[in-house]
């Protein structure tokens, strides 16, 4: 019984220190995000790894397209902090691609997070939503439960104008 107490304790103790290093790597996320706003736009991209490590990438952008500073966060525990990527200072954001040379120079992870926060960069300069993917399901839910509320109100709106006339 005593084993048991002590696994449970130690147990806590892990979870406790897990949920500690995640608020300071969300706190450096939320430091890097304001210092590139404060330069410009920012377009963020990320792929997820399940078993490889997670990649963040974001660019602060001016109205041109250029970047005017780069960061990227990779790994696979929380400890992965945010880092420069100098390289891309100054080039436009619109050929970020597979193409690109500065891309294909990058892994396979990172190359899709920089082509994602590009695709993200010209559905906002386009003005197109960001599509929900099948993991936001729950998400795509609830938008369809208020476009189904709205036609249903302007369905209503349409008989009562008939009816009135």
């Amino acid at each position: 019984m005593n084993s048991l107490i002590i696994f449970a304790v130690f147990v806590m103790a892990a979870y406790i220190f897990q949920m500690f290093l995640g608020w300071q790597q969300l706190k450096d996320f939320n430091k890097t995000y304001t210092m590139l706003r404060r330069l410009g736009r920012v377009a963020i991209g990320r792929k997820s790894g399940r078993i490889k490590s997670g990649t963040i990438v974001m660019f602060a952008v001016d109205e041109n397209g250029r970047v005017l500073k780069a960061s990227k966060m990779q790994g696979v525990t929380i400890l992965a902090r945010f880092q420069n990527m100098d390289d891309y200072v100054g080039e436009d954001i619109h050929y970020f691609d597979k193409y690109n040379p500065l891309v294909r120079k990058e892994n396979k992870l990172m190359q899709s997070a920089i082509e994602d926060a590009r695709k993200v960069y010209l559905w906002h300069e386009a003005g197109i939503e960001k599509e929900t993917s099948s993991s936001d399901s729950f998400l795509g839910f609830g938008f369809y439960a208020n476009y189904l509320q709205l036609s249903i109100k302007q369905l209503f709106k349409k008989n009562k104008k008939g009816s009135s006339l």
